[in-house]
C-alpha cells in the first residue's frame, strides 16, 4: 500500500500562514496604539467594530454585500497577479462595468429581468474587458509597464463616468451628481430581506471557477509557468503574447463584474463616487490571500467587515479614516512580511538542508 507523506513545509507555512497573521495582528496593535494616543478608547472602538460587523444577522448581512465586490476586485487582481502582471486598475475597469450596466438599463428598460440582467452582466463584463485590453496590448506588444497605465486608467475610468452623471444622464429632479434610478425591472435578486443580492453567488461561483482552471486546466498550467518566469514559459512554447492579452482581459471582465452587481445590486442607478475605493481594497485582500480564489472568499468577507465596522466606529467618536489606516498597515506589513520571508527564511531553510548560499 502506497504510504501518504504529510509532512509539512515549515517555510511555506510561515508564507502563507504566519504572513499575514503577523500583518493584521500587528496592524491592529498600531492601530490600537494610534486611538490611544489620539484620545479614544481602543476596546470600545474595536469593540464597535466588531459588534457592527458581525454582532448580529443585519451585521453580517452588511458585511456581505460589501465583501462582494471586493472579492471579484480581487479575483481579477489575483488572476493577472498570477502571471506577474501587475493590474491596479480594478477600480476604473469597476466603474467601466458599472456604466455599461447602467447604459443597457438606460435604453432597454422594456425587457424582462430574465433578459435585462443577462444583458447588464455582459455589458459590464465586456467593458472592463475592453479597458483593460488596451493595457494589455501595450504590455503584450511593446513591453509597456501595466502598472502605470492601469493605474491612469483607474482616474480616466472615474472621470469618464462623472462627465456622464454630472452631464448627459445627470438626474433632472436631483442636484447631486447621479443618474435618474433604475426600474425594478433591473435589480438583482435580493436573500430575505437583506441586502446580498445575487452578486454573492457569482462572486463565489467566479471564485471557484478560477480556481479550477488554474489548478487542472491546460491554461492554467501555462498561467502557473508563465508566474514562475515567462522566459521559461516561451522557452517550453507557450505563446506569452497571446496569455498576456488573455490574462488581462479576463481580469479587466471580472472586475466588470463587480461593477454591474454595484449597480443592480446596490445602487440601482450611476453616482459619483459609486466605489469607496474597492479596487484598491481588493489589491490587499488578493495578496493576504496568496493569490488564492477560495482563500479570496474568506479574507473578502473579513475585510467587508472591516469596512462596515468602520461605519459602526463612528458611533464611539472614532473618525472612518482609521479602516484606511488599518488596510495601509496590513499591505505594508504584508510587504515586509514576504521580504523577510524571501531574505532570510529562504536562506536558513536552504542552510539547514546543507546546501551552498548563493548571494
Amino acid at each position: 500500500m502506497r504510504r501518504i507523506n504529510f509532512k509539512i513545509d515549515s517555510y511555506q507555512v510561515s508564507r502563507v500562514l504566519l504572513g499575514p497573521a503577523f500583518a493584521i495582528l500587528i496592524s491592529l496593535v498600531i492601530g490600537w496604539l494610534f486611538l490611544a494616543v489620539q484620545g479614544y478608547s481602543p476596546e470600545k472602538v474595536y469593540r464597535a467594530m466588531l459588534e457592527g460587523a458581525f454582532g448580529s444577522t443585519y451585521s453580517i448581512s452588511e458585511t456581505l454585500v460589501k465583501a462582494i465586490p471586493i472579492m471579484l476586485t480581487a479575483l481579477a487582481a489575483s488572476l493577472s497577479f498570477k502571471v506577474k502582471l501587475w493590474n491596479i486598475g480594478a477600480e476604473g475597469q469597476l466603474y467601466l462595468g458599472a456604466f455599461a450596466a447602467t447604459g443597457i438599463a438606460f435604453w432597454f428598460p422594456q425587457l424582462s429581468p430574465a433578459l435585462l440582467l443577462p444583458a447588464m452582466l455582459v455589458a459590464g463584463c465586456l467593458a472592463g474587458v475592453v479597458w483593460n485590453l488596451i493595457p494589455g496590448f501595450l504590455r503584450a506588444f511593446w513591453g509597456i509597464n501595466e502598472t502605470i497605465t492601469t493605474l491612469m486608467f483607474n482616474y480616466l475610468g472615474i472621470i469618464w463616468v462623472d462627465y456622464f452623471i454630472f452631464g448627459p444622464w445627470k438626474d433632472p429632479k436631483s442636484n447631486f451628481p447621479l443618474s435618474p434610478r433604475l426600474t425594478e425591472n433591473t435589480y438583482l435578486p435580493v436573500l430575505g430581506d437583506t441586502r446580498v443580492h445575487l452578486g454573492l453567488a457569482a462572486a463565489i461561483l467566479v471564485a471557484v471557477l478560477l480556481w479550477w482552471l488554474i489548478k487542472y486546466s491546460k491554461w492554467g498550467y501555462e498561467v502557473r509557468v508563465m508566474g514562475e518566469s515567462q522566459e521559461s514559459a516561451r522557452y517550453a512554447g507557450i505563446d506569452t503574447v497571446k496569455n498576456i492579452v488573455l490574462v488581462m482581459a479576463i481580469s479587466g471582465g471580472i472586475a466588470g463584474i463587480a461593477g454591474m452587481t454595484e449597480v443592480a445590486g446596490v445602487t440601482h442607478r450611476l453616482q459619483h463616487g459609486l466605489s469607496p475605493g474597492y479596487g484598491y481594497t481588493g489589491l490587499i485582500v488578493a495578496w493576504l490571500a496568496r493569490l488564492n480564489p477560495l482563500a479570496v472568499i474568506v479574507v473578502s468577507f473579513l475585510f467587508g467587515g472591516l469596512l462596515v465596522g468602520g461605519f459602526s466606529a463612528q458611533g464611539v467618536g472614532a473618525p472612518y479614516s482609521l479602516v484606511s489606516i488599518l488596510q495601509g498597515l496590513i499591505l505594508f506589513f504584508l510587504l515586509g512580511a514576504d521580504f523577510i520571508a524571501e531574505r532570510y527564511l529562504a536562506v536558513f531553510r536552504q542552510k539547514k538542508k546543507g546546501g551552498e548560499i548563493n548571494e
